[in-house]
């Protein structure tokens, strides 16, 4: 997908742009970060969290303007979970649980590592806040942070190994 993105911004830019300006254009398209939900999503990683966020109807507003800061669970960490957690919360009777739990790994804002470092916790979209810890590790309540600053355009990443329960 990346690549034919990259392949069409090319042709685009090749194509005899008539002006600077259209150029200009062309070329900001073409080195744009893509929002929060395609970065995870491209990782490949991220499937179980997709999948959630799809049946939580919550798509759409990670992709809105933000920023967002999201603590990402892997597809491992979600695998840490008891057997049968993950498609009972993806049952429609289960959504309000599932959006709770999904909206509690979102902090409004770009909280990148180094102002996640200098704090002790940060207030969740579901209202509750998660305690933040760093000394040889940065952990967000007991999961820890296996990766950090993934930018996106409309905010960034921090991926988690362990899902986070409010």
């Amino acid at each position: 997908m990346k690549r034919i993105a990259t392949l069409l911004c090319a042709v685009a830019l090749l194509s005899g742009t008539s002006t600077l300006v259209q150029a200009e254009d062309a070329a900001k398209k073409c080195n744009a970060k893509a929002d929060i939900v395609d970065t995870a999503v491209e990782a490949g990683q991220f499937k179980t969290l997709a999948a959630a966020l799809t049946e939580a109807g919550l798509v759409e507003a990670l992709k809105g303007d933000g920023p967002f800061t999201v603590f990402a669970p892997t597809d491992e960490a979600f695998a840490k979970l008891p057997d049968g957690t993950v498609e009972n919360l993806l049952k429609p009777e289960n959504r309000d649980q599932l959006v709770a739990i999904l909206k509690y790994h979102v902090v409004s804002g770009k909280v990148t590592a180094a102002k996640v470092v200098k704090l002790h916790e940060a207030k969740t979209l579901n209202g509750q806040s998660v305690k933040i810890s760093a000394g040889d590790n940065v952990m967000i309540n007991n999961a820890k942070v296996v990766k950090a600053d993934i930018m996106t355009s409309n905010g960034v990443i921090h991926v988690i190994d362990t899902v986070l329960l409010p």
